[in-house]
């Protein structure tokens, strides 16, 4: 999924539930209008972002959730 550099701003990013009070540490997330989702540092947001499939971003929710029980 190719992005503008500067459509990563406009997204409404999030940080996980399970991210601990240390901040220095943590991935943000934002869902892409045209589908699937942009993952970056929260360290450096104007850097680069993986981009994943809803898919993709599905299935690794779904196994960190299973991993956690």
């Amino acid at each position: 999924m190719p992005a503008d550099p500067s459509f990563p701003h406009e997204l409404a990013w999030f940080k996980s539930s399970h991210s601990g009070g240390n901040t220095t540490e943590c991935v943000e997330a934002a869902f892409v209008p045209s589908g699937g989702v942009l993952i970056r540092d929260s360290k450096w947001p104007e850097g680069s972002c993986l981009a994943v499939s809803e898919g993709a971003w599905e299935w690794f929710v779904t196994a960190q959730a299973r991993s956690r029980r």
